[in-house]
């Protein structure tokens, strides 16, 4: 999981400095500082990758809108967890830029650092305390002063109980706040990392496989706990389950061989000849 704190990374170059804003190192940027003038979010622009002579990511175009809600679907090894292991900045691209909002090139940042202005990450598998408390869990993933010092003295105030408070009910889990997290369902646990990110206020969530292992009813409520964050958030939803994608309504990019296949609604590109040949089989 990403989480979204500031952990002191220092700027790695003069780059980090000039996205820092002039600010002093390792200062937490503000959310506020992302430029959504152009109501997106995220570019992706020619990005390639290349590991031991295979094209994991071939030329990529994408373009996410501020508060959209993207799937993105494809067959295996189209180049999905690559895609936002660049985002991320797990990865850095052989060619091409990717932009958060209109100035924050994130090849040119730390892991940490993007993490810091407003981007986070969910992995398939949960990652989770299953020894503390939900409630705990969503205190921990707080953006506090994490500094041991600080820790051993510090009291929650009312505006953090607030946010857990609403967290918990945004998640379902509001009457599961002492519960111990390694005791809930699979889907649960799910939605206490979702959880854990929200907290965190990013503006931008990936989310690998979110519903993979729930059950029927876990994964209709995911469906409905993420079309209540788009708007607010921006989500970009790596998945298979054709179903729950038609739930989640919205527009459906298919990646192939690391580069859009098709995009558009989910009718759309169901019914696209070159989606059918290559993912969806005949």
């Amino acid at each position: 999981m990403t989480s979204i704190v500031d952990n002191g990374a220092e700027p790695r170059n003069d780059h980090d400095q000039e996205w820092l804003g002039g600010t002093s190192l390792g200062h937490v940027i503000d959310h506020s500082q992302v430029d959504l003038s152009h109501k997106v979010i995220l570019y992706l622009e020619g990005i390639s990758v290349s590991f031991d002579g295979f094209k994991a990511l071939n030329d990529l175009n994408l373009t996410i809108d501020a508060g959209e809600l993207r799937c993105i679907i494809g067959p295996n090894g189209a180049g999905k967890t690559t895609m936002m292991d660049v985002i991320t900045g797990k990865t850095q691209p052989d060619e091409g830029r990717c932009f958060f909002g209109q100035t924050m090139d994130l090849t040119k940042m730390r892991e940490a650092q993007i993490a810091q202005v407003g981007i986070g990450r969910k992995f398939q598998k949960p990652t989770i305390f299953e020894n503390l408390s939900v409630f705990e869990n969503l205190e921990l993933a707080l953006k506090t002063d994490k500094r041991a010092r600080h820790s051993l003295f510090a009291w929650l105030d009312d505006d953090s109980r607030d946010k857990i408070s609403d967290t918990l009910r945004q998640i379902r889990l509001d009457h599961e706040a002492e519960r111990d997290a390694g005791l809930l369902s699979h889907g649960q646990k799910q939605w206490l990392e979702i959880g854990m990110l929200l907290v965190q206020d990013p503006k931008l969530l990936l989310l690998d496989e979110p519903v993979a292992g729930m059950t029927d009813d876990e994964t209709e409520r995911t469906g409905e706990l993420f079309k209540s964050l788009a708007g607010k958030h921006s989500l970009v939803v790596v998945e298979h389950d054709m179903a729950f994608i038609e739930q989640l309504g919205g527009k459906v990019t298919v990646l192939h061989e690391g580069s859009v296949l098709a995009e558009g609604s989910l009718a759309t590109v169901q019914n696209d000849e070159r989606v059918i040949e290559v993912y969806l089989g005949r």
